[in-house]
C-alpha cells in the first residue's frame, strides 16, 4: 500500500534557520576577561604620570626660555627692523646702530623747567594758591567756591580720589599768609582751570580761604632692614616699588599716582638708558623678578649734576596705570613750606644692603631716622659745602641706622595730618651708617614745580 502523500508545506519546520551569509569586514570580537580594579588603577597612574612629566618638561622649557631671554636682554638690544642684535651699550648712545635709528627711539630723556606751575598747596594747612606772572602767588578765598572747583583744582594737582575742600579762617593762618595777597573765584567758571578762573581781592569776604585734600594718598593701616632697621610689610608702605633691570633689583622708587613714580636720577647712569629693559615691581613685601609693569617714559631733571649729586631726581611713567589697593597706593607729595619740625622722626624703606658691602635684602626693610638740621649737616665735620638747597639730611650722627646701596631712589616719608608725605628721595652718602656720615636725600619740596610740570607736559 503506498503511503499517503503529505503536502510539501507540512514537512517544513515552523521556524526554519536562515542561512548565514558571511559579510566582508565584520569579525566577531574575541572574548576577553574584564579588567581588574588593580589594572585600571595602574593605567590611570600611568596617564597621570605622563601628564605630570609633560607639564614638568614644559615648565623647565618655559623657565629656561625666560632666563635665556633675560640673559640676552641684559647683553644685547634687538633691532626688529633689521633683525639683528647689537650690544646693549650701543643703545641710547646717540648713534643710530639699527636701521631707522630704532635703538635711539626708546630712551630716557631730560626735562628742564623754565616756568612756574600755577597751582600749589601751601603749609601743613594745605592752603590752595594760584599763580600768574604779574601778581605772583595768591591764596584762594572760599567766596563763591563750589564742588566743581574742588574737582578742577585737584585734577590739576595730580592723583585725585574723592577730593574735598574745607574753609580755613584767615586769622588762623601762619603769619606770612594772613595778610594775603588773595584771589577769589569768578562766577560761572566751574570748568575753567583754577588759576585762570580767579579775580584778585584785597581781603576775603568770607574771612576764610580754601584748603584741599585731593586723595587718599599716604593712608595706610598701622602696624625698622635698611641698615639697623627691621622687617616691613608692603601694606604699610604701599607706595614702595622695586625698579628692576634685566630681572635684577636696581633701585627703589615711590608711587605718587597710579602711573607715575619718583626715583633718583643717578639710577640711570651708564647703560641704563633704554626703556624696554626696565620693569617696575609693586605690591610685594618679598622682592621678586617675575611680572612687573612696563615703562614708557623715564625723565631726568635736566639740572642733575652727577659730580655733586645735585638735583638727583627722576620720574618714570608706567605704560598703564596700576590698580590702587591695599598693597599699591600712592604717597602724598608735601605742600610747599611744609615746615618739618626740628629732628622730625621720618621713615626710610627699601630692599637695599643690610650692611656696607653686603647684599640686597630679600624682604622689605624700614628704619626710623630723625631729620638733621641743614646747618649741622653742612658743617665742616659732616658734609660741608656738598649740601645744597636740593638736599636734606636724615639719620644719626653716631651712625648705626641708614639707607644703603639698593635703597637709592626710594622714599623718605613723614607722617602728618593722617597722611604719609614723600619728603625725600634716597640719594647719596659716604658708606652706610658711618659715624658723622648720615644719609643725604633729594629734597622733594624743592622739586615740586619740576614734578608737577613733568606730569602736565608729558604726552
Amino acid at each position: 500500500m503506498w503511503p499517503a502523500q503529505v503536502p510539501e508545506d507540512s514537512i517544513r519546520p515552523l521556524n526554519p534557520t536562515l542561512p548565514v551569509v558571511p559579510r566582508p569586514g565584520r569579525h566577531r570580537r574575541p572574548m576577553t576577561a574584564p579588567k581588574t580594579p588593580k589594572e585600571k588603577a595602574s593605567k590611570k597612574k600611568r596617564i597621570i604620570l605622563t601628564v605630570l612629566v609633560v607639564v614638568v618638561l614644559l615648565g623647565i622649557l618655559v623657565t629656561a626660555a625666560y632666563f635665556i631671554k633675560q640673559l640676552i636682554d641684559s647683553k644685547y638690544f634687538f633691532c626688529k627692523s633689521s633683525v639683528k642684535f647689537i650690544p646693549i651699550d650701543k643703545a641710547c648712545d646717540g648713534n643710530n646702530d639699527c636701521s631707522g635709528g630704532e635703538d635711539e627711539l626708546s630712551c630716557l630723556s631730560s626735562f628742564k623747567v623754565n616756568t612756574t606751575f600755577p597751582v600749589r598747596l601751601m603749609t601743613a594747612q594745605q592752603v590752595l594758591q594760584v599763580y600768574s606772572p604779574g601778581p605772583g602767588w595768591r591764596s584762594v578765598c572760599s567766596d563763591d567756591w563750589a564742588e566743581q572747583h574742588t574737582q578742577t583744582a585737584c585734577k590739576q594737582l595730580g592723583y585725585t580720589y574723592k577730593p574735598k575742600s574745607t574753609s580755613v579762617r584767615v586769622d588762623t593762618l601762619l603769619l606770612p599768609l594772613k595778610t594775603g595777597p588773595f584771589t577769589a573765584i569768578r562766577p560761572g567758571t566751574t570748568k575753567t582751570p583754577i588759576h585762570q578762573a580767579t579775580i584778585d581781592r584785597s581781603v576775603c569776604k568770607s574771612g576764610s580761604v580754601i584748603s584741599l585734600s585731593c586723595s587718599d594718598c599716604g593712608q595706610v593701616g598701622f602696624q625698622d632692614r635698611v641698615v639697623g632697621g627691621s622687617d616691613a610689610f608692603i601694606e604699610d608702605w604701599p607706595w614702595q616699588v622695586s625698579l628692576q633691570q634685566g630681572g635684577q633689583h636696581s633701585c627703589g622708587g615711590s608711587l605718587v599716582s597710579p602711573r607715575w613714580i619718583i626715583t633718583a636720577a643717578h639710577c640711570f647712569t651708564g647703560s641704563k638708558k633704554e626703556l624696554s629693559r626696565w620693569r617696575v615691581v609693586s605690591g610685594r613685601t618679598y622682592i621678586g623678578t617675575l611680572g612687573g609693569s612696563y615703562v614708557d617714559r623715564i625723565i631726568l631733571n635736566a639740572n642733575y649734576d652727577p659730580a655733586r649729586n645735585d638735583y638727583d631726581i627722576a620720574m618714570m611713567r608706567l605704560s598703564s596705570p596700576i590698580s590702587v589697593g591695599v598693597s599699591r597706593k600712592p604717597v602724598c607729595l608735601p605742600p610747599k613750606a611744609f615746615g618739618l619740625p626740628s629732628q622730625a622722626s621720618m621713615s626710610v624703606t627699601g630692599w637695599g644692603y643690610l650692611e656696607e658691602k653686603g647684599k640686597v635684602s630679600p624682604t622689605l626693610q624700614k628704619a626710623s631716622i630723625p631729620l638733621i638740621g641743614r646747618l649741622k649737616c653742612a658743617s665742616p665735620t659732616v658734609y660741608g659745602s656738598s649740601i645744597t638747597q636740593r638736599m636734606i639730611c636724615a639719620g644719626f650722627l653716631d651712625g648705626g641706622v641708614d639707607a644703603c646701596q639698593g635703597d637709592s631712589g626710594g622714599p623718605l616719608v613723614y607722617f602728618a595730618s593722617s597722611q604719609w608725605h614723600l619728603v625725600g628721595v634716597v640719594s647719596w652718602g659716604v658708606g652706610c651708617a658711618r659715624e658723622r656720615k648720615p644719609g643725604v636725600y633729594s629734597n622733594v619740596e624743592e622739586m615740586l614745580n619740576w614734578i608737577r610740570t613733568v606730569v602736565e607736559k608729558t604726552p
